[in-house]
């Protein structure tokens, strides 16, 4: 039987997928009680290219979370990305028209559907978040909760994200194939944001990006909220790409140099500093210098670092972002990446890691489990009813459609 409280977190990656599943206590803290990891073979850029392989990893990751764990999983807050993600801010506005002019829990809710009114997404994509930012109330900006408040009218600035519904209804139909339910789609660096960002850092104006294995998800927090979104079509697996190429190695082979000896630029590697590569078909290794591998590992990070500035540009609020950018993901581990960033961009910058969870921690307080982790809080404030993804979230209805439209498929199979 599931336990109480049992929140499970399913970010299904382009190099590997991750479950992890965490337990709510009274406080609402989450205590990380099982994860499992399984190679993940049927996503290309974020999207899914093979139901049966993607599948099989959900299955296997599940599984070893669930061993872990001493409980049956039945629901999971499943990540997206890709490039099919679209993001835009909207304005709604609407009168307060009580003779005592008291904002209620009623009114929220009509100017936010405002909100999503103003910026309905095309008949081929549905609405994964809708998140207020900022509410005003007769021209007061900066009101996190309008309601108890005196007022004539109610304004709120929402950040909207959308995907292509078929995109969206093929991770639910693997999810539900693999034996759970999508409780809630989440939007990746939504997500990895929750795990590495501080309240501080939001508040002040922070990017983060997420730097997986296919794509790059980026988030724009100011403000306290999320206020851009874009998902890069290039990450860690096409630094292994280069690699490979590059040296003449196997892929297996290129991602280890890469993890154990690479640097993100070549000035990192010490003269004389020698490696051992293999190349393919030949069992004896070759004998090469570090600074070739970071050589080759520079230019792909430099176009990474290029398309986020250039994104930065396009969102229009570069200029808020004094806390400068969080990187994460499993290329964040990288040697040197956030010094490098931080001179490419013209901004502060860090490697973030899941922070402020308790259990068996040790192994998931890495970057490349930012986005599960953070779908565990994520959900675990969303049981507790302070999520915004409660109420204020039009994507909830998105995943009950996606969901009836999956199963009906299924049974009529």
């Amino acid at each position: 039987m599931p336990k109480k409280g049992l929140v499970v977190g399913l970010d299904i990656g382009t190099t590997k997928v991750c479950a992890i599943a965490g337990e709510v206590d009274g406080d609402g803290e989450v205590h990380i009680v099982g994860m499992g990891t399984s190679p993940s073979l049927g996503l290309r850029k974020g999207v899914v290219v093979d139901l049966e392989a993607t599948i099989r990893g959900i299955e296997e990751a599940t599984e070893r979370a669930e061993r872990m764990a001493g409980a049956h999983f039945t629901t999971a807050f499943v990540a997206v990305s890709g490039e099919h993600i679209n993001s835009a801010n909207s304005r709604g506005v609407v009168a307060i028209s009580r003779s005592d002019h008291e904002i209620e829990g009623g009114d929220v809710s009509r100017v936010v559907e405002a909100a999503r009114m103003n910026a309905l997404p095309a008949s081929d994509r549905d609405l994964i978040h809708l998140l207020p930012r900022d509410f005003m109330v007769d021209g007061q900006d900066g009101v996190h909760n309008p309601v108890g408040m005196f007022g004539a009218r109610l304004e709120v600035d929402a950040h909207i994200v959308t995907g292509l519904a078929t995109i969206l209804a093929n991770v639910v139909k693997c999810v539900q194939e693999a034996g759970l339910e999508v409780e809630e789609l989440v939007l990746e660096p939504l997500a990895s944001a929750e795990a590495v960002l501080t309240p501080a850092e939001r508040e002040l104006g922070t990017v983060v990006a997420d730097i997986g294995g296919g794509t790059t998800s980026l988030g724009v927090f100011a403000g306290g909220g999320l206020c851009h979104t874009a998902i890069i079509p290039v990450g860690g697996t096409h630094i292994t790409s280069d690699v490979a190429v590059g040296l003449r190695t196997p892929i297996a082979e290129a991602e280890k140099l890469k993890v154990r000896s690479g640097a993100a630029s070549p000035e990192m590697a010490a003269e004389g500093e020698l490696i051992e590569v293999f190349t393919v078909g030949d069992r004896t290794p070759r004998i090469l210098a570090r600074r070739v591998l970071c050589e080759i590992i520079e230019p792909r990070l430099s176009e990474i670092m290029a398309l986020i500035r250039a994104q930065l540009r396009r969102s229009g609020f570069a200029h808020l972002v004094p806390g400068g950018i969080v990187l994460t993901g499993g290329t964040a581990l990288l040697a040197g990446i956030a010094p490098y960033a931080a001179e490419r961009l013209g901004i502060p910058a860090r490697t973030g890691a899941p922070e402020h969870v308790a259990g068996v921690t040790e192994t998931v307080r890495g970057p490349a489990y930012s986005t599960a982790v953070g779908l565990v809080q994520i959900g675990a404030q969303d049981r507790s009813g302070l999520s915004l993804l409660r109420g204020a979230n039009g994507g909830r209805g998105a995943v009950g459609r996606l969901r009836g439209w999956v199963r009906a498929v299924l049974q009529g199979a």
